[in-house]
């Protein structure tokens, strides 16, 4: 008796972790972005100018995408949501925290985006140099 009682009181407890995890993981799912400024240190982007900040909000940009990638992939796989919330989940909100200050920092500097640099036209093929000819001799 007592050692069915031990056998269903195990199986009751292998049961019940998976399932207090899985609750515990969707709590942290769950966390609203605007905890986010939390995570970055708020003076960060008080001296930066307008150049500094264009900068930084591409690279936040850049990051925040990347780590969103990684944390879609991983939750593609087996146990994929608890690797993404393990492993770049606090990377993400921090750096969702950095650009929400970041873009704060732009707008109170009154910042505007530099438009991009027009590109050089592409060479025509008829002003490209001709191959040489077999004999050595450029043809014309």
């Amino acid at each position: 008796m007592a050692a069915s009682f031990s056998c269903l009181l195990r199986g009751f407890g292998a049961l019940l972790a998976p399932l207090a995890a899985g609750v515990a993981l969707s709590g942290c799912a769950g966390m609203s972005e605007t905890v986010a400024p939390a995570f970055a240190d708020p003076g960060k982007y008080e001296l930066y100018d307008c150049k500094q900040l264009e900068t930084e909000r591409k690279a936040l940009a850049n990051r925040t995408a990347d780590l969103q990638r990684l944390m879609d992939k991983a939750e593609t796989g087996a146990g994929g949501a608890v690797v993404s919330e393990l492993a770049y989940r606090n990377d993400y909100i921090a750096v969702r925290g950095q650009a929400q200050l970041a873009d704060e920092a732009w707008r109170r500097n009154r910042c505007r985006d530099t438009p991009p640099e027009p590109t050089p036209p592409a060479t025509s093929p008829s002003s490209a140099a001709k191959p040489a000819s077999k004999s050595g001799k450029a043809i014309r």
